[in-house]
């Protein structure tokens, strides 16, 4: 081994990536940025979104049709960083700006114009007749009278009124479900929601105010023993479906503890949260609101809070691999049919739709006894 060899060797050996690849060679290929990556990269640079979204807008006097991107408003940046981190800093702009007020900043709308007043009955109007036709079974009508009610709340729209006159579910009836509670739930203190977003107001001695603020801490319930990486101590107990739906539905647990939170307490409770998961992957909420609410209410109002998931069955397996076999795609029927009778399966609506009212949830998410709540002063 002559002296540049044996250099070599005390170096170690030499990582194949750090070498230059051969001009022209599949690996000096692989190593080329795609041409989306470098417009990404480009985007995140000049701070605009990196996925916009295309809306098509049409000039109803002379027909024209272009395509306008809008941002895709993402709050994360696995998604899209530069919507994120404009997000990011319009809550701090809201949190900056607006924590510290004790008034309402948002003024009451405007009383509504004669147009916008006439354009609302002639809408009425049209909702008549479109019963009428509908009743009468005249298709061609109603599809003709759905176009004017188009044009029509457009008109709205461009008058600046907000929200729709009427609920779009005329393809499809929406599903209600019982809103009794739970027997396993206890009873919510109710009261009626001023329009207010400020809450009690302390004085001291020397008669300054205070509004002093709350951070909660809520989580999910355990699913099992887990060591310190996370996995679980014993993997044949631990409740891995529960993990699951739990973390996909938990979002719709938070807006209901809200929507309870304020029923509760009797005005509408403002907060800036982040969401995050625990070590044992279990979503956790961290969230500051603006007031102060007793811990025996946040803890009440938390126990008391839960959704309901409604799915069809999902225990019992109707297809295995080891029976009969599993459903085959007809594209004639566009969906999926019984290996046997050709049939076609059931969809997912109408799995839906035969819920009926003494069925029980597929899954109920709720909150976890680690509940933690601290007051903040200014």
């Amino acid at each position: 081994m002559n002296a540049v060899d044996q250099d070599d060797a005390e170096l170690g050996p030499v990582d194949p990536a750090d070498e230059e690849p051969r001009p022209g060679s599949r690996l000096a290929r692989m190593r080329q940025p795609l041409a989306r990556h470098v417009v990404e990269a480009v985007a995140v640079e000049e701070g605009v979104c990196v996925r916009p979204v295309a809306l098509r807008r049409v000039d109803l006097d002379t027909g024209e049709t272009t395509i306008v991107p809008a941002p895709c408003g993402a709050t994360l940046a696995s998604k899209c960083p530069p919507c994120a981190e404009r997000a990011r800093r319009l809550r701090m702009a809201q949190c900056k700006a607006g924590w510290h007020l004790d008034d309402e900043p948002l003024p009451d709308p405007d009383p509504p114009s004669d147009e916008a007043k006439d354009l609302g009955r002639f809408r009425a109007d049209l909702e008549a007749l479109r019963k009428e036709s509908e009743q009468a079974g005249d298709a061609a009508n109603v599809a003709d009278i759905d176009g004017v009610i188009g044009h029509v709340d457009e008109a709205l729209a461009e008058l600046g009124v907000r929200g729709k006159a009427a609920p779009d579910n005329r393809e499809r009836p929406r599903r209600t479900r019982s809103t009794r509670r739970r027997q396993d739930a206890a009873d919510l203190p109710r009261l009626p929601v001023d329009k207010r977003t400020v809450g009690r107001t302390y004085s001291a001695p020397d008669g300054t105010a205070w509004r002093p603020s709350m951070f909660l801490t809520l989580t999910c319930d355990t699913y099992g023993r887990v060591l310190t990486d996370g996995t679980p101590v014993d993997p044949d107990s631990y409740d891995y479906r529960r993990a699951a739906r739990d973390a996909i539905h938990f979002p719709k647990l938070i807006d209901r503890f809200w929507q309870n939170l304020r029923r509760a307490v009797g005005w509408d409770v403002q907060y800036f949260a982040v969401l995050e998961p625990q070590r044992r992957l279990a979503p956790h909420l961290h969230a500051a609101f603006r007031g102060t609410v007793s811990r025996v209410v946040l803890r009440q109002v938390a126990t008391a809070t839960y959704h309901q998931v409604w799915w069809p069955a999902t225990d019992a397996p109707i297809y295995a691999p080891d029976g009969p076999g599993l459903p085959t795609w007809d594209e004639q029927a566009g969906s999926y049919v019984d290996p046997v009778t050709g049939a076609e399966l059931v969809s997912w609506d109408d799995a839906l739709d035969a819920i009926g009212p003494d069925d029980e949830p597929a899954h109920v998410v709720r909150f976890g006894p680690q509940i933690r709540a601290d007051g903040v002063t200014a």
